[in-house]
């Protein structure tokens, strides 16, 4: 089935307003019908349900009956108290005498002990097996027991700009006119679909936000003092895509006069990351070739976060154009670094098997300088090398090194 028919029969249905998400489908249409747990995972509202939906109208399409899918969403309130053995009973009981079923659970992590569930389903009865999770812990612990290469994970984040592009009905003429409306309200797919304000999309976005870290984080790992918790969080978000360590945040807080620990610190921006409200960016050497351990870089899930908390500011857009860069890379497969060229950085380093890519992001091209480019014609290798900005005349290649608008830059197919 093409995704225009499915769109025309959901559209026919008059069901909710649905996005089509092609990349993630295709992503997860080999693994079909094989024995492996098809694990997506991402923050909170960035539309692994959804995706959840298209699927199961797949196989009704394909002819699969509506008794053989089986789904359970494990953060409404009638599974609040559920056990792995409550769970591992309900299933075995919606799956009997029925032959091959297809189970969608729903927000996993929920379920302490998930992991034997899903193995012992996996190895004895006939079932493909689909999850989503909202922290990263679901693909840490005894999953590695359990599960060793017998899942494969899908990474889900909020729209890119080109899904954006496609919710908003609009062309690739208009592109660089749209790219303005993203920078201001983000890729959360609520807020793709809807019509808001800007002032009722951040309201969205923080109520998105504000339950991730009081369900997610305050609450799951019983953080006793939630202002001071909620005064770090805030500094986090003030620094994205700034250098900064866990103690340059206790020295903070110190000339604020309250005090926390490095360790305490460090459980924080854990914490954080296992919510994927942040992504942490980690410095890599390009001289020695080597990951480093200090002086990493956090980057936010969605760039509406930032404003939800803060308001938006034109002088957040480096910054802001840093995060969306960071995104755009990770939707795309790179493990991305912040490159160390000697006393040098790059922005960003891209790493994808084989391959490598090298991105100064700015917002407008210095005319006193030449220091977005020197600093890639530094590198002396064969990977394609790029400087980003919104600058509507700054095109072209300059020694081999490609300058692009931004918004040609996230809609270029293959960089």
């Amino acid at each position: 089935m093409t995704f225009k028919k499915f769109f025309d029969i959901m559209r026919m249905k008059e069901v909710v307003k649905v996005i089509i998400r092609p990349d993630y489908i295709n992503a997860i249409a080999p693994f079909e019908d094989l024995p492996l747990v098809k694990i997506l995972a991402g923050v909170r509202r960035s539309g692994k349900s959804t995706l959840f939906e298209m699927i199961v109208q797949n196989l009704k399409e394909k002819g699969i009956a509506q008794d053989n899918i089986i789904e359970r969403r494990y953060n409404s309130p009638e599974y609040e108290d559920f056990s792995a053995k409550d769970m591992y009973a309900d299933l075995q009981v919606a799956i009997r005498d029925k032959g091959r079923c297809y189970l969608f659970l729903d927000e996993l992590q929920e379920i302490n002990g998930w992991e034997k569930v899903v193995n012992s389903l996996l190895e004895g009865a006939d079932v493909d097996i689909y999850v989503t999770g909202s922290n990263s812990k679901l693909m840490s612990g005894e999953i590695a027991t359990y599960l060793t290469g017998r899942y494969v994970l899908i990474p889900v984040y909020t729209l890119s700009f080109r899904e954006y592009l496609t919710f908003k009905n609009k062309d690739l003429t208009s592109a660089r006119e749209v790219f303005d409306e993203y920078v201001q309200y983000g890729g959360f797919p609520i807020v793709g679909i809807s019509n808001f304000d800007t002032r009722s999309a951040y309201q969205v976005v923080d109520g998105i936000y504000a339950s991730v870290i009081t369900r997610d984080i305050s609450k799951r790992h019983k953080i006793r003092n939630k202002e001071l918790f909620d005064r770090v969080v805030r500094y986090i978000v003030e620094n994205v895509g700034k250098t900064f360590s866990a103690a340059a945040i206790v020295k903070f807080l110190k000339s604020e006069n309250r005090s926390l620990s490095v360790e305490t610190i460090y459980n924080y921006l854990k914490w954080l990351s296992e919510a994927f409200i942040i992504y942490p960016c980690k410095r890599y050497d390009l001289q020695g070739k080597s990951v480093l351990k200090t002086q990493e870089k956090y980057y936010l899930s969605d760039i509406s976060i930032k404003y939800s908390q803060m308001g938006f500011d034109r002088k957040m857009l480096s910054a802001v154009f840093e995060n969306i860069v960071f995104l755009e890379m990770k939707r795309r497969g790179y493990d991305v670094y912040i490159g160390k060229n000697d006393a040098k950085e790059i922005d960003f380093v891209g790493v994808r098997r084989e391959e490598k890519i090298y991105v100064q992001v700015c917002v407008e091209l210095p005319t006193s300088s030449t220091r977005e480019t020197d600093n890639l014609m530094e590198i002396k290798d064969h990977y394609h090398k790029y400087v980003v900005c919104r600058d509507p005349l700054a095109i072209g290649n300059e020694n081999g090194i490609a300058i692009m608008h931004i918004a040609d830059f996230l809609l270029q197919e293959n960089w």
